[in-house]
């Protein structure tokens, strides 16, 4: 990085840090493409992306007076957002997982009662969260989550884009994780007990 750039970044920091919302702003506006560009290579979702890198500014913001950034501002940034990026792929596939444990009727499998009554109440409570989707985005949900279809096939039967059906999905996904997420937590808690 060039002594200009770096002397550039510590003016920036250093103003943060007397909360100077200019500064913050010419953060945001010079970084905020790239790291949404950078998190969609993790996630290849956008709202996602977006929503990510959103969050990591918040936290920047909210964290400005007792920042020490050791490295350049921008690899400050695009490490906390790929680190932000792994989690989400890692909780989207915590989500997707028991989603389909739950549509496979996995507790019919399950003599304990308490198993029994613990996924009825997550059968429950995901089928109120597929009622809260909008009907165009629940359609593609089911399409490709229940019935296996792909993009293509998808956007076929609704007559619309591949990249229409993505967003779609992406849409639902994030009002289930949203709907189901201490729910969910709650059965990795107790799987994790008894493991």
């Amino acid at each position: 990085m060039s002594e200009f750039l770096a002397s550039y970044e510590r003016v920036l920091l250093g103003k943060l840090k007397k909360d100077d919302q200019s500064a913050f702003s010419v953060v945001f506006t010079q970084y905020y493409s790239d790291l949404v560009r950078f998190s969609f290579k993790f996630t290849n979702d956008l709202n996602i992306s977006e929503e990510i890198v959103q969050d990591v500014f918040l936290r920047l913001w909210e964290n400005r007076s007792s920042l020490e950034i050791h490295t350049s501002l921008k690899s400050y940034l695009l490490k906390n957002v790929q680190n932000r990026s792994i989690d989400s792929l890692r909780h989207t596939g915590i989500t997707n997982q028991y989603v389909s444990m739950v549509l496979n009727n996995v507790i019919a499998t399950q003599n304990d009662t308490e198993n029994y009554v613990f996924f009825s109440e997550l059968q429950a409570n995901y089928n109120n969260a597929l009622k809260k989707i909008p009907v165009q985005y629940a359609d593609v949900f089911r399409m490709s989550r229940m019935e296996g279809l792909k993009y293509q096939e998808i956007a076929d039967v609704l007559g619309v884009s591949v990249r229409t059906v993505e967003v779609r999905l992406s849409k639902a996904l994030v009002i289930l994780r949203e709907e189901l997420k201490d729910f969910l937590l709650l059965y990795l808690i107790i799987l994790k007990l008894l493991t």
